[in-house]
């Protein structure tokens, strides 16, 4: 090996140190094993590794015991190990920032809906081929519209607004159907109860924040996970956003002698199970791209068949625990293991996988012209660190003293999508009462006019004369009425001719 920089990650089986070089960190790699074999340990101590080295790290703690790390470990129990290595442990703690995503065991971290986009989110809710693309049509009409998308409220608010408005915007950008519409309400619902809405919001994550080296050492952020993991679609989507927002955020840096910010993706198989291709196809760019902005991912997860071919490819610097193979499935994960490594004559590669014991692994990491050494047996050192959680008041004291205490803590809720609407429905629900108060005003002013035209012209007519008679007028027409008959009875036989009788 080169006397470049490098991470001691233990000894071989005869004696020859195991060292991942700085300068090839950033190749990316990938930690497997069985439950119980080591992988947690095995992270602890390269995280402590690359922090000593000055490189700041990102981990997910998914069981609580990594939180250790922060504090200083007890090297009796390790001593004789450590001697037989050549290593001599000093029991001390990495600087530590406590993340959590509630909020309850670190800093809370928060993303906008904007931010995570509407790929990942469909993912997150678990959406069809047309779901999606409605989806997609909410995000252009809020990019179209400025319309902020900051939390669940505001994504809420605005589908309402597209099945309100689907006429008008499904002749512009494609159909809106209110099915659809109510299918993605109910898969945010479902997300929100799973502690998404602690998520979204405001203030969104500075990747600043991350990058750190207090005193010439790596920042290491621990993301608890113990919760999180009950939503496996929230936590995956989460470390895939983040490790987005580094790729799209960092410059370009090529090669750099060190990684500038390490990140390790633990139970990596939830973010690949049931992705769509187009979702793959995401993961596989930035896996590949994210090197030259000095990323280095490390992915841990039980069977390396557990990561898609395409993105195993891309990892350089393997270390492999122990694995099962009961079943065929496991058998065939065996395989898998043992062919992505470079054969060492000394042994079976399949075989040895099997009989590795607890803190041992196989290695295999990229010499200076990055190529894969030669896999070798390998019993990893034991960490400086704590080996165990750390308690309730440790951990509440780092983050007493965190560097970002303040800052993350409160929720912001300024204005965005959701007050928008619900101030555009209002100014036009006002403005719906006006038109109809100012029309109901007009016909009650046309008919004042109209009962004014009318008893005006009441009062210039005549006085109306009483057309009852009097006992006098009566008597008088009746007699006169009776000679009129006669006299007319008779002149129309006079004028008949032989009608007259005399």
């Amino acid at each position: 090996m080169t006397d470049a920089p490098s991470l001691f990650l233990g000894q071989s089986f005869d004696g020859e140190p195991q060292r991942l070089l700085l300068n090839r960190a950033n190749r990316h790699g990938i930690v497997a094993g069985a439950t119980g074999t080591g992988k947690t340990v095995t992270l602890q101590i390269m995280a402590q590794g690359f922090a000593d080295a000055g490189v700041p790290v990102f981990c997910a703690d998914v069981k609580g015991d990594l939180s250790g790390i922060s504090q200083a470990g007890g090297t009796e129990k390790f001593g004789e190990r450590a001697a037989k290595m050549g290593l001599t442990l000093h029991g001390r703690a990495a600087p530590t920032v406590f993340w959590d995503l509630y909020g309850e065991k670190g800093h809370p971290i928060r993303a906008t809906v904007s931010d995570v986009g509407p790929l990942l989110l469909s993912q997150m809710l678990q959406l069809n081929e047309v779901q999606e693309g409605v989806l997609s049509i909410a995000f252009h009409v809020a990019d179209k519209e400025g319309l902020l998308l900051l939390d669940l409220e505001d994504l809420r608010a605005l589908l309402t607004y597209l099945s309100e408005n689907a006429k008008t915007i499904g002749a512009e950008v494609g159909s809106v159907s209110p099915q659809s519409v109510a299918a993605i309400q109910r898969s945010i619902l479902q997300l929100e109860q799973q502690g998404a809405k602690s998520f979204f919001g405001e203030p969104s994550l500075k990747l600043d924040d991350l990058i750190k080296t207090p005193y010439g050492m790596g920042q290491i952020n621990v993301l608890d996970a113990t919760r999180l993991m009950n939503s496996p679609r929230l936590y995956s989507a989460f470390l895939l956003w983040l490790l987005s927002e580094l790729f799209e955020q960092l410059p370009e840096i090529g090669d750099p002698d060190k990684p500038k910010l390490v990140f390790f993706f633990d139970e990596a198989h939830l973010l690949f199970n049931d992705a769509p291709r187009g979702l793959l196809e995401k993961i596989e760019q930035v896996v590949r791209l994210i090197r030259s902005k000095g990323v280095g991912v490390y992915f841990v997860t039980q069977n390396p068949a557990d990561i898609p071919d395409t993105v195993l490819a891309q990892l350089g610097n393997r270390i492999q625990h122990a694995l099962r193979a009961y079943t065929p499935a496991e058998q065939k994960g065996l395989r898998a293991a043992s062919q992505s490594f470079r054969t060492n004559d000394a042994f079976d590669t399949a075989e040895a996988i099997q009989a590795l014991g607890v803190g041992e692994a196989l290695v295999s990491v990229l010499d200076e012209k990055g190529a894969p050494t030669v896999v070798a047996q390998t019993k990893v050192r034991p960490p400086d660190s704590r080996l165990g959680p750390a308690t309730d008041a440790e951990r509440a004291a780092i983050i007493q003293n965190s560097p970002v205490r303040g800052i993350y803590d409160t929720a912001i809720n300024r204005e965005s999508a959701e007050e928008i609407l619900k101030a555009r429905k209002a100014q036009a629900q006002r403005l719906e009462a006006d038109t109809k108060a100012a029309e109901e005003a007009e016909k009650a002013r046309a008919k004042a006019e109209k009962d004014a035209a009318k008893a005006a012209t009441s009062a210039r007519a005549p006085a109306r004369r009483s057309t009852r008679e009097t006992p006098t007028e009566a008597l008088t027409k009746s007699v006169l009425r009776t000679v009129g008959t006669t006299l007319t009875r008779e002149l129309l036989r006079g004028v008949l001719g032989g009608l007259k009788k005399r």
